[in-house]
């Protein structure tokens, strides 16, 4: 619990200045964008973010079940 009150300690100002830099961004090019460009950007980057998350759990999850040890590369060369 309380780890988890300090990411979100740490996180919440890191996520708000990061939506505010973006904001600003748009805005001084120039560039408006709607409600649902913003809503499209967030889901985006929060699917991407999950996706490769996701992703790498499943790569340390192989690893560790030992699924990487069972495949080998042949090259023809014989050790003896």
């Amino acid at each position: 619990m309380r780890a988890a009150l300090l990411a979100a300690a740490v996180l919440a100002p890191l996520l708000a200045a990061a939506a505010w830099g973006l904001w600003r961004s748009f805005d001084g090019l120039g560039m408006g964008m709607s409600l649902h460009g913003w809503i499209a950007l967030g889901l985006g980057a929060t699917l991407s973010i999950a996706l490769g998350g996701g992703l790498m759990a499943l790569a340390f999850i192989s690893h560790r079940r030992g699924f990487d040890e069972r495949a080998h590369w042949d090259d023809g060369s014989e050790s003896e």
